[in-house]
């Protein structure tokens, strides 16, 4: 028989390590499975961690990970082809411990992440693709590789594979995901020095910004986009629904090379150098798509999960959370020497009880609604926009004139029970 672990974990992303990490430190012989040349080389994300969530894993993690700006800015554009309006907090108390996140470039993070789970006594190897789980009398016992003689067996299986998990979908945890759950992200790393980077955003060396980008980035459809500021680069890049795309045809690479010609962003890319493109799916779907995340033998974590909330842009925080508990209810396991659906349930009441669930809840009927009504992107922004310009020129009249006539020219347009109703539904589901 083939060499037996503990745990094994597919997939070396931020869920997948938390949970390695964090089995391994408890004593448990760990797999760490990465299908990618190392832990990072296939993993996107917009580039922001959050410090609570990893604190909790590696306390003052901050020392000693390879980060690249502290973000003390988060700006929030709200564009039209020609205008935005825009909004934000900078506070130079995040740029002090314990820090409020950071910005990141995930091939060298998460090689570093991994690495701390190494050498907690996680055996890591890269290259390798789960093909199926080993399931025997219903429960799942290992899993099968590419590699030759490739059976390798476990006490619990933990799947970290991404949005399109295609083991849980062998285990019949999940559905098919629809276009309107799952989103094509594009992001290009854009080479440029520090100092043009800092007189840029107004930033001194170490800070970093953060800008959140709504409505013509993403030419009117359910979507955001992005530009973060890396120590010595910029991430910059578009994310929206498959349903969007193939309603507007749009293509990936269309949408953001749009973005960085837009005339409110390119000013701020100009001169830089492309080094890097990069895309991946992100799982939109929230509360309403999640699979079954415990059964006998194994659990389901992070992007998987689709533990993803798009509202407020937060993923890889999610996923550390969800790795981490579903690493405490395998060690709770151990020590019973129970591994069944039963006892691994745990993780799911672990999930259902933290700020994960909890916000996933929230939110849920949030991109259902907004993309069935996409008159929130295409009508409202640009109709922000001309409010705004309207209202900031200065022409001789007088401000309470101009308040009452931009008020005509948005319930006149649409009528004003119409914009009422669009209000209270958009209220509804963000409250």
């Amino acid at each position: 028989m083939s060499e037996k672990f503990d745990v094994i974990i597919v997939g070396a992303g931020p869920a997948g390590t938390a949970c390695a990490l964090t089995c391994a430190r408890n004593g448990l012989n760990v797999l760490l499975m990465e299908r990618g040349e190392y832990p990072g080389s296939k993993n996107v994300m917009g580039g922001v961690l959050y410090r609570k969530q990893m604190e909790e894993i590696i306390p003052n993690f901050w020392e000693e990970a390879p980060l690249e700006r502290t973000v003390i800015e988060q700006r929030f554009w709200i564009m039209a082809p020609e205008s935005m309006v825009t909004f934000g907090y900078k506070g130079l108390e995040w740029g002090e411990e314990p820090y409020n996140n950071f910005t990141v470039l995930r091939a060298k993070f998460d090689q570093w992440f991994a690495q701390k789970a190494v050498e907690a006594g996680t055996l890591l190897i890269n290259e390798t693709v789960v093909t199926e789980c080993i399931v025997e009398d219903g429960r799942v016992i290992g899993v099968r590789t590419d590699r030759p003689n490739g059976e390798v067996y476990a006490d619990v299986v933990v799947l970290a594979d991404g949005v399109n998990s295609l083991l849980a979908k062998q285990l019949g945890f999940r559905r098919e995901l629809k276009p309107d759950e799952v989103a094509l992200a594009v992001m290009e790393v854009i080479n440029m020095p520090k100092d043009v980077i800092n007189s840029r955003f107004n930033l001194e060396d170490g800070q970093g910004c953060t800008v959140e980008i709504l409505g013509d980035s993403t030419r009117g459809n359910l979507g955001t986009a992005f530009l973060y500021t890396n120590k010595d680069s910029l991430n910059i890049g578009v994310g929206t629904t498959l349903s969007s795309m193939m309603k507007a045809k749009l293509k990936p690479y269309e949408l953001l090379d749009y973005l960085k010609t837009h005339p409110m962003v390119k000013p701020y890319l100009a001169g830089g150098e492309s080094a890097e493109y990069l895309a991946h799916l992100i799982p939109e779907g929230g509360y309403n798509a999640m699979p079954k995340v415990a059964g006998n033998g194994v659990l389901v974590v992070g992007d998987a999960a689709q533990l993803v909330n798009a509202i407020h842009r937060e993923g890889s925080n999610m996923a550390m959370s969800s790795g981490r508990m579903a690493a405490e209810t395998i060690v709770r396991a151990k020590n019973r020497g129970d591994f069944s659906e039963a006892t691994l349930d745990h993780y799911r009441q672990l999930l259902h009880e933290s700020f994960i669930v909890k916000d996933l809840k929230k939110y849920k009927d949030a991109a259902h609604t907004f993309e069935h009504n996409p008159q929130y992107f295409r009508e409202y922004v640009p109709m922000l926009n001309k409010a705004a310009s309207k209202f900031f020129t200065v022409d001789g009249t007088p401000k309470r004139d101009k308040q009452r006539d931009i008020m005509k020219s948005i319930t006149g347009e649409k009528g004003t029970f119409t914009v009422m109703k669009d209000l209270y539904r958009a209220w509804k589901v963000m409250k």
